[in-house]
């Protein structure tokens, strides 16, 4: 799936192999978190302690190769029936590593004594790492064994594996992301290069499945001057599909995107603010929120205010 020397990059940049194919990683909000810092914008905007986040992937396969993706696309594949691991495994595996990365949090001056010895026991699985994990054949049973253990847990999905979603429509996570990253189709096959064929259709199909979800979300990952155009279609699917919430994110040069885009195409924060205001006006939605340090902006329909519930 990886090379050797992508392995050892990876490792290099804080990520721990879990399995054949699944990793986590400590991301940088729960590292401030624990130093009670700043927390990440789904702790503002959903009340997720970032402090007992782990951050993982089933699975390093993709159907896609965004142009705005930091990793490597070029090592970009899908995946090997032969590389599964067991969800069991890969939990464990995960808050292991997960734990045994924080412990050097125990001797820093800065961190926060309780939020320290919290962190010992996670409380909440972002899936959203690496990769595709709705390419992972046993999500499902990843689901229900996060919930055995009374965990929470966010699937972020890019939309292009419509059987796997209506499989977690029995085994539902806690909240379902799913990245919208094109107005259209001709809009789509420029920002994400995508290894099938289609990838636009098969995106519509799961935007048709998101409000059978108890709680769901689209995402727009944005990058000036390529998929950071026509609102108004944006509009049109997000008015038809009906998610409870809408979460507009600046794209970041970071990592090999870098090679792909130049800093130029990373919004500002007040450029996704206005973004975001055209397309609430088209569609009566509200702006509820957002976070500037992170460029992120979130909105939800005017009568949905009972599905701001806190995790």
């Amino acid at each position: 799936m990886i090379s050797k020397e992508t392995k050892i990059d990876l490792e290099k940049q804080g990520y721990r192999f879990t399995g054949k194919n699944s990793a986590t990683k400590v991301c940088e909000w729960c590292k401030k978190a624990l130093k009670s810092e700043e927390i990440c914008y789904k702790g503002d905007f959903y009340g997720i302690q970032s402090w007992r986040c782990v951050q993982m992937s089933p699975t390093f396969a993709c159907t896609h190769r965004c142009i705005f993706c930091w990793r490597n696309i070029e090592e970009t594949d899908m995946i090997n029936p032969k590389d599964l691991d067991s969800p069991k495994e890969i939990i464990d595996n995960c808050i292991k590593e997960h734990v045994k990365f924080l412990q050097g949090f125990g001797g820093n001056e800065k961190r926060n004594k309780t939020r320290y010895k919290e962190a010992q026991s996670p409380l909440h699985f972002a899936i959203s790492l690496i990769g595709e994990p709705c390419l992972y054949p046993k999500l499902p049973e990843l689901i229900n064994e996060i919930k055995k253990r009374n965990m929470t847990s966010f699937v972020v999905t890019n939309g292009t594996q419509p059987e796997m979603l209506k499989k977690l429509l029995i085994h539902q996570p806690t909240q379902l992301y799913m990245t919208l990253p094109a107005p259209n189709k001709e809009v789509y096959d420029k920002t994400c290069n995508p290894l099938i064929n289609d990838g636009w259709e098969r995106i519509n199909k799961s935007l048709s499945l998101l409000d059978k979800f108890d709680r769901s979300c689209i995402r727009l990952t944005l990058v000036k001057n390529v998929n950071m155009v026509y609102p108004e279609q944006y509009a049109e699917l997000i008015k038809k599909t009906n998610p409870d919430f809408v979460e507009l994110k600046a794209y970041m040069w970071v990592g090999h995107s870098r090679n792909r885009l130049e800093i130029d195409n990373m919004p500002y924060h007040h450029e996704i603010r206005a973004f975001a205001e055209k397309i609430v006006k088209k569609i009566g939605w509200k702006i509820i929120d957002e976070k500037p340090e992170s460029r992120t902006v979130l909105m939800m329909k005017n009568d949905n205010q009972d599905r701001i519930l806190k995790f």
